[in-house]
């Protein structure tokens, strides 16, 4: 770990005014220290040498405003810092969160969803002690050796000699500790992470684990990794400990060395009172601060490693847009009247070997439903994740109205596409809120048009509150098929031009899949329709069959209400 992250200052802006303000608050204490050395040691040699207190009374007034103004020092550092903390843990969370929706679901499904919410959680959480201890030691550590050297020299050279020969000591030991204190840390966090990513998965498949009686035996795990992060964590507090017992011996060791050459002088008569009380009081001063730094080095390490893991994150590069100078020069994007082309598109999913997609030409036409049919992992989801733009052709290219799709802001295309995908997530919010997540300036009743269209208004209207009714958790209030028309109904809210559906059927009995089929068949107002199904009936209601295996097209067929396909062949 190095003392201070130059990542820290890219990624949050008030690591910087923070840092200033600590090395202001650092250059204060330290000229406030050297000020009550001074007069401490001008009063107990005063009182050495018999003189009366009315003679001290300037210094001893000067001496309580020093203090006092230590004190102030001391709290208005640390309330900075905790404030810098929180600012800082704000926009490390909010970056996080901006470079997770950036590198999109494509990225985080080869993630932990556990150990990424405990990195934005319990990880930043302790950047506390690293801002208002580790830091502000580290200023003071820089800055008050120096200074007490100096003054030190000005009054005995040889005890700042002796100073200088002994202070390398300290960040010497506190270096050879620190490096196994870093390898302590890095495996302590990892196993909280694992521990937070196992508790949300075994959560999530309680009900599934309980069925087949695996519900002990996962609880063992956790026990485990419980044990195991518990091992760890008293581990790295032994070696704090025992790096705190070094520290302090050595700095003992070199004040004792100063004490016992200045005591010997002044007992010669080589030294005079003010000097070697000045001496002996700084001497203290100029290990104290290394002592420290060295001591909340430790206390700092978890949250500067959880740092770090989101600086690694942040610097995922993520694939930027091309064509950027052309964009102004292109017509405005508009999908009910522009096709979408896929030439020749393959897709190979990174760490994966096999092709998901190969070789994929289609034409999409404005108004046109397409059923995407085959068996699981055949590739209709992946030809919807490149319409959602979550992954990008590994070969070939997607086309809009003659346009790469590249070329076009993403922000831009996702407001004209709307998706339902096979597990929609519902929010702990109402229902209303939930129809109109794509559109929250929806009226009530463009979200009322929209359940209808879905056909969930009925049972809203039995629902005690009806639109208002809050959902809780991932909507669990609601049975899978009531949560698969929410969702519908939220597509069908946003009025996008395309609308994407992945299996939107299969939580529905036959009575909504009729009812659905029929929206779908009318077109929705001029919308195009992308529906990928297990289910080749879904075609019978108008449409175009297309039939994926392998990642390839292998057969298409006209609806009734579709013309011929101008663009479609397979490798």
């Amino acid at each position: 770990m190095r003392p201070l992250d130059p990542r820290l200052l890219k990624y949050a802006s008030a690591a910087r005014g923070y840092l200033a303000a600590a090395v202001l608050f650092g250059l204060i204490t330290t000229g406030l220290i050297l000020a009550q050395a001074g007069l401490l040691a001008r009063l107990l040699a005063a009182a050495a040498t018999g003189l009366r207190l009315a003679a001290v009374a300037a210094p001893l007034a000067a001496l309580a405003v020093v203090v006092a103004a230590r004190a102030v020092t001391s709290y208005g550092g640390e309330t900075t810092a905790l404030r810098a903390a929180a600012t800082v843990k704000s926009q490390l969370r909010r970056g996080l969160m901006a470079q997770v929706n950036r590198l999109g679901p494509a990225w985080l499904a080869r993630q932990r969803a556990g150990e990424v919410t405990t990195l934005a959680t319990r990880g930043l959480d302790a950047l506390d002690s690293y801002f208002a201890r580790y830091l502000p030691q580290l200023v003071l550590a820089c800055l008050v050796p120096v200074a007490v050297i100096i003054r030190v020299a000005l009054a005995d050279w040889l005890s700042a000699l002796i100073i200088i020969a002994t202070i390398p000591l300290i960040p010497a030991f506190a270096i050879l500790i620190g490096l196994h204190t870093k390898a302590q840390t890095e495996r302590q966090w990892q196993l909280l992470a694992r521990l937070g990513g196992h508790f949300q998965d075994i959560v999530e498949g309680l009900t599934t684990l309980k069925v087949y009686g695996r519900a002990e035996a996962q609880a063992q795990v956790i026990s485990n990794v419980t044990d195991q992060h518990r091992r760890a964590t008293m581990s790295t507090l032994r070696v704090a400990f025992l790096s705190a017992l070094v520290l302090e011996l050595a700095a003992t060791i070199s004040t004792a060395l100063v004490a016992v050459e200045v005591g010997l002088r002044l007992l010669a008569g080589d030294m005079g009172y003010y000097p070697a009380i000045l001496v002996l009081i700084l001497t203290p001063e100029a290990y104290l601060p290394l002592r420290n730094v060295g001591a909340q080095f430790h206390a700092s390490m978890e949250g500067a490693t959880a740092a770090g893991e989101v600086f690694a994150i942040l610097d995922v590069p993520v694939r930027a847009l091309r064509g950027r100078s052309g964009m102004a020069s292109r017509p405005a994007l508009d999908l009910r009247g522009q096709a979408i082309r896929l030439h020749e598109v393959s897709l190979r999913y990174p760490g994966q070997e096999r092709w998901a997609l190969e070789c994929v030409s289609l034409e999409i036409r404005p108004g046109e439903r397409i059923v995407l049919t085959g068996p699981s992992g055949a590739g209709k989801t992946s030809i919807l994740r490149l319409l959602l733009r979550f992954a990008e052709p590994s070969e070939g290219a997607i086309e809009v109205g003659g346009i790469p799709i590249d070329r076009i802001p993403l922000d831009e295309w996702r407001s004209q596409v709307s998706l339902v995908p096979q597990q929609p997530h519902l929010f702990a919010a109402s229902i209303a809120g939930n129809i109109a997540l794509g559109r929250p300036d929806a009226s009530r009743q463009a979200i009322r048009r929209a359940a209808v269209l879905a056909g969930a208004d009925e049972f809203i209207g039995e629902l005690p509150d009806g639109y208002n009714t809050m959902l809780g958790e991932r909507g669990l209030r609601l049975s899978s098929g009531q949560r698969q028309r929410i969702a519908i109904a939220r597509a069908f809210c946003v009025d996008a031009p395309l609308m994407l559906l992945d299996e939107p059927t299969a939580h529905l009995d036959a009575f909504a899949w009729d009812a659905l089929q029929s929206v779908l068949a009318g077109g929705l107002a001029g919308r195009t329709v992308v529906q990928a199904t297990h289910e080749a009936r879904a075609s019978s209601a108008g449409g175009r069959l297309v039939t994926i295996a392998d990642g390839r097209l292998t057969a298409l067929t006209a609806g009734a209400a579709a013309p011929q396909p101008t663009l479609v062949a397979a490798r």
